[in-house]
């Protein structure tokens, strides 16, 4: 069997590993060349336990390819960024381009799935539009959906592991998806159709962002009324059924942060809960910035002097380096901006283009001010000097 993976970042190229160990030929298909060549020389260009590995062992046996350019396949996966645009209306375009790419190529018999998140319906308008350029294809290719459900830091396990929830545009469609993902996945595969599909992704992460959300107006509440949000969480995690996050500057990542606006976007009317809780959770880090600038200003009054601020963390959770839609990051840029003293402290990233990163040690002793705003698990155990002025927003510093 040939596989085609349209994008080759944190889901398409561990997917196009893992299917390749499984002994099927992948072509995994990058828009970004450099992107191409480092796979092609068995390297990797993201940061995921277990990945480089596997990739290098799929290049050397010749079965894995990456390429600007599509090649004929028995099956069409397309794993592209679905972000939003304008007033976080769901921008579709990366999806429908890899769909455009692909439609010269689609024959009898192939099998063509979607993994990008997607708002309800995307499968059926991608149909529409395969069909409408290859009328002959009608009825005789099989096309699905079915999204992921990973961790970073994890994905290469959970990919093999975690139940998949796909759904066909047709009953034949659901099952042929079925029989390709019985190939390398383990956990159960639940049958469904595109539609229920691609909102079981978006619910997936709006109940996630709605937890969250409930954490950070808490910590939000607890900061008024002079109460620990982290001890109070553990206390009240005691009653048997109840299980509070814990509370962060925001959220970010490419899911958690974007995908419920999707739900939003379309029944505005109707998803009251899953808005609020993305307003509770971007402003969040606007209550944040205010203050850490409100500490940084009372130093200097009672110092006489500027003081340099330590940014702990920038990706948008621990113990990955994964910055997309990060709200630490976003903090570090915003102080930066205003001309604030800062340093950018990140474990997980030793050099970064755009960014000077500073050693954890170095950070420690040389701020003035120290901003928890990841709680990677090399701050655990940070021992810092009692003149420290500390602001723990992710509960790094809580026992």
């Amino acid at each position: 069997m040939n596989v085609t993976i349209m994008g080759l970042g944190y889901i398409g190229l561990p997917t196009a590993a893992l299917i390749a160990s499984k002994g099927m030929m992948v072509n995994g298909v990058d828009v970004n060349k450099s992107v191409v060549d480092t796979i092609n020389k068995g390297k990797i260009h993201i940061v995921e336990p277990d990945l480089e590995g596997l990739v290098h062992y799929g290049v050397q046996r010749g079965h894995l390819v990456a390429s600007t350019q599509v090649k004929p396949a028995d099956v069409f996966l397309v794993a592209v960024p679905t972000p939003f645009k304008g007033n976080h209306q769901p921008d579709l375009s990366f999806v429908e381009k890899a769909t455009r790419m692909v439609l010269p190529h689609l024959k009898t018999g192939n099998l063509f799935i979607i993994e990008s998140t997607s708002p309800v319906g995307t499968t059926e308008k991608m149909a529409k539009i395969i069909f409408k350029e290859r009328p002959e294809l009608k009825d005789k290719i099989w096309i699905a959906y079915c999204p992921e459900r990973v961790l970073p830091g994890s994905v290469i396990y959970e990919l093999q592991q975690n139940d998949r929830v796909i759904g066909g545009i047709d009953e034949a469609s659901t099952e042929s998806a079925v029989r390709f993902y019985s190939k390398f996945v383990r956990g159960n595969l639940h049958r469904t159709n595109s539609r229920t599909a691609e909102m079981c992704k978006l619910v997936e992460n709006a109940y996630r962002d709605v937890n969250i959300a409930f954490a950070n107006e808490l910590s939000m509440i607890c900061d008024k009324a002079d109460i620990n949000v982290n001890e109070l969480i553990d206390l009240a995690s005691k009653h048997p059924r109840v299980r509070i996050l814990k509370p962060g500057p925001g959220v970010g990542g490419h899911c958690i942060a974007v995908d419920p606006w999707f739900i939003v976007s379309e029944f505005p009317t109707e998803a009251k809960i899953i808005k609020q809780a993305r307003l509770i959770n971007n402003y969040k880090r606007e209550w944040v910035m205010k203050k850490i600038k409100a500490s940084a200003k009372k130093f200097q009054k009672d110092k006489g002097r500027i003081p340099m601020i330590a940014c702990m963390g920038l990706s948008y959770k621990q113990d990955i380096d994964d910055l997309r839609e990060s709200p630490a990051l976003e903090i570090y840029h915003e102080l930066e901006a205003d001309k604030f003293k800062v340093m950018a402290v990140e474990p997980n990233i030793r050099k970064h283009a755009e960014l000077e990163i500073t050693d954890t040690l170095k950070a420690v002793m040389e701020a003035d001010i120290i901003v928890f705003l990841v709680a990677h698990k090399e701050f655990r155990s940070i021992a810092m000097a009692s003149d420290k002025v500390v602001l723990d927003f992710c509960g790094a510093t809580s026992k």
